[in-house]
């Protein structure tokens, strides 16, 4: 037999050959199965021929034709008769030429391959003819239909029973008891060693008894025939040889690939490949098998009467995942079989709880033959892991789930409430008595149905078309599945989700532990996509695209991802939340002490499932950081609150007794929670005022960040020490510059200074009058006039800094007046005059240029502060009296400072003027110094300008330095200029300095 698109040619054992064309028809049972058309059967006389003959050559051989084989590319028919092979032509099956050299052939090979020219690079069909002749493989070849002229011939050690080619180039040859790789083109051939009867070590060519295998030793009395060597491709360069029940997977190299061997129970009459399936014909027991070529399960077993050949169509006529079926042949009949769509099959092994099976089919297949391969695959792997679950492999379900990246609510709802909360499968405690006694009754009525009907039910895989070329069409009622039983275990070790017995003890323990990795990875493909507060991530914030997104986001939802983004936020933000609290129970029930990490990242644990389990458990430490991490600080606060007032210290709250807990936690809270932290911050200060203020004080950006004048009001209304304590820290150490948090400090120190000591004591820290006036002298930012009518005059405790006050204003004298008169203090008179006197000097303004002026001449024309302190001790008003001591001290230290005239007219005449020499011979220094510094300055300028004179006219001397006058250019034809690029003439040129 061979086909060629839909055309099936026969050769009989009278030597005849049949041309059939194979029609496609529908089945009589899908057709029954379809409601509308139950009642409207179609008519004998509408329903088309399975096939119609459409030519018989009977005189196409004089013998039993034994095999037959095309070489589509040169239109040729190749046939096997009476140990001959001969060419036909493909369109007229006219014989064209007889091949002598193969009398005695008892088998042949053909293959077709593109081969590239070496030395063209140029692309051809290359087709060969291999025939089994004795020991012998002769080799016949066409290039692009056209016969090659020399023919190739080997000789092997004993005699060749089959013929596969393994690659184009690469024959695989059946020996009476070995199997041998040929190479063709080399002539190299390589021993293929294998188990039992597949063949021996190198050079053993068998003996009289080398082929005899298990099955048929017992038998030789009897006439029994040694079992056939037979081959066939697999698929992706593998191969399977059988011989007997032996058998052997190999590479196209000869090499085994170390795969387990096919469990058949009698050795098979033919061998197949199929895509994607293991066919073995059986015919002692008329059966054909369908396997899995990697697992090597049965899948199904067809009964096939005195079947004993297959057909395979070879590639170039059916591509190997087209899936058109294969044909089946005994003495009178062929069968067609062939399989529904891959969807189909993978639905039955599903619904049959086949899941390996399927999952192995699923990774054959391409992915263009079935719909969201991916998908199905990952669906799959999921019950897979389900079932694992059920049977207590926890880790290979936990790690199945893991790689397939399964959806959290359909792993996390396989343990019981104490892990999973509200989404667990498992009834309650409570109700595990009543379903158990329920189910006893319709629930096992309802399960025997199932499986019954799944057992009578065929899956759509194992559907064949069954056609009888003599005379009738063959049912498939008569085939059978062999491997019920099997799928009946597999199914009823796969239970279903309200049956499924309670997880506890240590079970529940190993199942828990498996559970927290899954759950972590989760939580970080959840973070992909989610911010902390709930809100999704922007595409640019992701390194993935937009539809991988969205593909991982429907890993990780159970139902499909909707198109708005806010529902799918919604969604995304449930999934975390049931994650990050199953997570937190997987905790508390297996290690409590890894719970506590958990709260100090970002979660979307349930506070409310949080609060109740660390309560019950006493872990208060643990639930403060949770609720901080949740924003609940409110809550957190008044646990702290509750604790750190309490008498008798808590064992299980220990590090929570006193303010200091409460005190670290208001440090962490943002500006905007002020109003918790004015309410939760009061008992810390009424404990331990000086850790308290650390709320305000501490050196952070939390604290600097407070809004300070809430702070100060709330201090105010608590202590005044410390609202001035809080003012002090943040004008001086955080330099806040507010004219109102001056003002307020000012008066609080004007304030204390006159209740002296009104501020508590135990607040107020030492030195401080010295602070206050210190604060009153250098700060600019307050209003003197407010702090001047707060100042009495008549206080002497107030009389500096009413000084100081009148200073800021501007009113001198009213201060030296209080200095001289009142405090009766010169040497503070003094300092004050010289501290005036340096401000002056910093902000007087430089003497314009060209216009010269000295110290003497400036002092002359203004009055100095000294000429003011000086008219005080000397004309002080009544009833004060003249102070000749302090009036010459100043004249003595600072006579040159003031003004000559108005000066010596404050002198009164009865002053003897020998009292005065130290204020002239200060007056004659002071003339001299600036006459001096004049000439010493004229004789540097002289001296800069000689310089700057001597390197303009002679240069500097520095190598490549300023030239003076030796400085050149040239100027050529060619030189333009550098700023307007005109070029030099007999026009004037500049040369701009270096």
């Amino acid at each position: 037999m061979a086909s060629r698109s839909d055309r099936l040619l026969v050769g009989l054992s009278t030597g005849s050959l049949r041309v059939y064309r194979v029609n496609e028809v529908v089945d009589d049972a899908a057709a029954h199965n379809d409601p509308a058309t139950e009642d409207h059967r179609p008519s004998s006389s509408s329903k088309p021929n399975a096939v119609d003959l459409m030519r018989e050559e009977e005189r196409f051989s004089k013998h039993k034709v034994e095999q037959l084989a095309i070489v589509k590319e040169a239109e040729l028919l190749v046939s096997l008769s009476n140990g001959v092979v001969s060419i036909h032509d493909l369109k007229t099956y006219q014989l064209q030429e007889t091949l002598l050299k193969t009398k005695g052939a008892t088998a042949f090979a053909v293959t077709s391959n593109i081969v590239k020219d070496a030395s063209t690079d140029v692309p051809s069909i290359v087709s060969r003819l291999a025939v089994a002749v004795k020991r012998r493989v002769i080799l016949w070849s066409w290039h692009d239909s056209e016969l090659q002229s020399d023919t190739s011939e080997l000789t092997l050690v004993t005699g060749v029973k089959t013929l596969t080619w393994a690659t184009g180039t690469k024959l695989i040859a059946g020996l009476t008891s070995t199997y041998v790789l040929v190479n063709v083109e080399t002539s190299a051939v390589t021993d293929i060693i294998g188990p039992g009867s597949i063949g021996g070590a190198p050079g053993q060519d068998g003996g009289r008894f080398g082929g005899v295998g298990v099955s048929t030793i017992s038998y030789m009395g009897l006439g029994g025939v040694a079992p056939k060597p037979l081959a066939t491709h697999l698929g992706q360069g593998e191969m399977l040889l059988a011989k007997d029940i032996n058998t052997l997977f190999i590479d196209t190299e000869g090499q085994s690939l170390g795969r387990r061997q096919i469990p058949w129970a009698v050795a098979p009459e033919a061998i197949g490949y199929s895509y994607p399936y293991l066919l073995a014909l059986q015919a002692t027991r008329g059966t054909l098998e369908v396997r899995n070529p990697e697992t090597l399960t049965l899948l199904q077993t067809i009964s096939l009467p005195n079947a004993s050949q297959l057909h395979i169509p070879q590639p170039y006529i059916s591509l190997a995942h087209a899936g058109k079926g294969f044909l089946v042949l005994s003495d009178r009949c062929i069968w067609r079989m062939g399989a529904l769509g891959y969807d189909s099959q993978i639905n039955a092994l599903v619904d049959r709880s086949r899941l390996d099976e399927a999952i192995s089919l699923l990774n054959m297949l391409e992915d263009a033959l079935l719909t969201d391969k991916e998908g199905r695959l990952r669906e799959i792997k999921i019950l897979k892991a389900q079932s694992l679950f059920d049977l207590r492999r926890y880790r290979e379900s936990l790690d199945l789930f893991t790689e397939v990246s399964a959806p959290p609510q359909r792993v996390i709802q396989l343990f019981p409430p104490i892990i999973a909360g509200h989404t667990s499968s498992h009834p309650n405690t409570s109700d595990c008595v009543k379903g158990a006694e329920g189910s006893t009754g319709e629930d096992k009525t309802d399960s025997v149905k199932r499986e019954n009907s799944g057992m009578n039910e065929q899956p759509k895989m194992d559907e064949k078309t069954s056609e009888d070329f003599g005379s009738s069409r063959r049912s498939t009622d008569d085939s059978r599945t062999a491997s019920d039983d099997a799928a009946t275990s597999s199914l009823a070790a796969s239970q279903p989700s309200d049956a499924r017995p309670m997880l506890e003890g240590k079970d529940l323990k190993a199942a828990t532990a498996e559970l927290r990795p899954f759950l972590v990875s989760a939580r970080t493909r959840l973070q992909r996509y989610l911010n902390p507060d709930g809100t999704l991530k922007d595409a640019q914030a992701r390194s993935d695209t937009a539809a991988s997104s969205v593909q991982e986001a429907q890993e990780l939802l159970l139902a499909h991802v909707p198109a708005s983004a806010e529902e799918r936020r919604q969604q995304l933000v449930e999934t975390a939340r049931l994650v990050d609290t199953t997570l937190f129970r997987a905790y508390m029930f297996a290690s409590p002490s890894l719970a506590g990490p958990l709260f100090r990242l970002d979660n979307f644990c349930d506070p409310d499932v949080v609060k109740e389990k660390l309560i019950e458990t006493g872990r208060y430490n643990d639930l403060v950081d949770f609720l901080y991490g949740k924003g609940l600080h409110q809550q957190a606060l008044e646990l702290l609150e509750r604790f750190g007032k309490q008498e008798q210290r808590d064992e299980k709250a220990s590090q929570m007794a006193g303010p200091q807990r409460t005190v670290a936690y208001l440090q962490n809270l943002p500006a905007e929670k002020i109003d918790l932290i004015l309410r939760f911050v009061s008992w810390p200060l009424d404990e331990n005022p000086e850790l308290g203020m650390e709320v305000f004080l501490a050196d952070s950006e939390r604290a600097e960040t407070l809004p300070r004048q809430r702070v100060l009001d709330f201090l105010e209304k608590k202590d005044r020490a410390l609202a001035v304590r809080y003012l002090k820290h943040i004008i001086q150490e955080l330099d806040d510059r507010t004219a109102s948090f001056h003002q307020r400090l000012a008066e609080d120190y004007i304030q204390g200074l006159k209740q002296q000591g009104g501020v508590s004591s135990r607040s107020a820290p030492p030195g401080w009058k010295e602070d206050a006036l210190k604060f009153l002298r250098s700060s600019h930012n307050y209003q003197p006039y407010k702090a001047l009518q707060m100042l009495s005059a008549d206080d002497p405790n107030l009389y500096e800094a009413r000084a100081i006050v009148l200073s800021k204003m501007g009113q001198h004298r009213q201060a030296l007046d209080i200095y001289v008169f009142k405090m009766k203090d010169p040497g503070k008179a003094e300092d004050y005059c010289n501290q005036v006197q340096l401000a002056e000097i910093s902000t007087a303004t430089a003497p314009k240029k060209g216009q010269g002026s000295t110290a003497t001449d400036l002092e002359d024309k203004t009055t100095s502060i000294y000429h003011t302190l000086l008219s005080l001790y000397l004309s002080p008003p009544p009833p004060h009296k003249p102070q000749w001591g302090p009036a010459l001290s100043i004249l003595a230290k600072h006579g040159a400072r003031m003004p000559a005239s108005s000066t010596l007219d404050l002198i009164p005449e009865v002053l003897p003027i020998k009292e005065l020499e130290s204020y002239f011979r200060g007056r004659i220094r002071s003339a001299n110094t600036i006459v001096n510094e004049s000439r010493l300055i004229s004789s540097l300028r002289s001296s800069l300008a000689f310089s700057e004179e001597a390197k303009l006219r002679l240069g500097d001397g520095i190598p490549g330095g300023n030239g003076g006058r030796n400085r050149h250019v040239l100027i050529t034809e060619d030189r333009v200029c550098g700023v307007c690029y005109k070029r030099f003439g007999g026009s004037a040129i500049k040369v701009l300095p270096k």
